[in-house]
């Protein structure tokens, strides 16, 4: 099982990456939100994380093996359980992923099933089964830290670990906030991507800021 690749990216396409590796050209699928996170990159090193799935039929005779890429194990993660909603396999999740996994989560755990429905592929009835399945998931990464783009334009890093933002999260509502209070603080606090590597890190910075 390959879990990432680093190479040249040589070539973007609609909904595949081509990366060199040494003397190798590999194909990687990607969501259209990875695309635009690599798009402007041709020529240079990129690092991907993978998962693997068979496609084809079986019964056909030609089942071949796929790559699937994303920019963080996060974003990996948030893929994986998607895929685990009835009814939404490997293709129609890759398809759906059109925004950035944050937005998607917040939209899930908010059960806005209206706005799920203006991903691709994603109807009304698939909508609800998302809500219904992954509203109690999906914490971690409808806070994961908004990216800031790089010099060129591009997005940059998570800068923070989606599970110490959970965590913080946690610890604003036990000492009484309520969830839209600690989203704020949250937002607010990670608003500059500044890194932080403990929940108590993050909980200095809100108070300092008068949270």
């Amino acid at each position: 099982m390959r879990t990432k690749i680093t190479g040249v990216l040589n070539r973007i396409l609609e909904d595949e990456v081509r990366l060199q590796v040494g003397a190798f050209e590999y194909q990687l699928l990607v969501p259209d939100f990875v695309r635009r996170h690599v798009q402007g990159r041709e020529g240079q090193d990129i690092t991907l994380h993978t998962t693997e799935y068979m496609d084809g039929n079986p019964m056909q005779g030609r089942v071949v093996p796929r790559l699937i890429g994303f920019a963080s194990e996060a974003e990996l993660e948030f893929f994986e359980l998607f895929c685990t909603v009835d009814k939404v396999g490997v293709r129609k999740a890759i398809k759906a992923l059109v925004r950035p996994v944050r937005e998607i989560a917040d939209a899930i755990q908010r059960q806005d099933s209206k706005w799920l429905t203006t991903l691709p592929g994603i109807g009304t009835a698939t909508a609800e089964q998302v809500v219904a399945t992954l509203r109690r998931k999906v914490t971690k990464f409808a806070l994961m830290a908004p990216e800031e783009p790089r010099a060129d334009g591009t997005p940059g890093p998570v800068a923070v670990d989606g599970s110490v933002i959970e965590d913080a999260y946690h610890a604003l509502l036990s000492v009484g906030h309520n969830p839209v209070e600690a989203r704020n603080r949250l937002d607010k606090a990670l608003a500059g991507n500044r890194s932080y590597k403990t929940v108590e890190e993050i909980l200095l910075e809100i108070y300092k800021q008068g949270g």
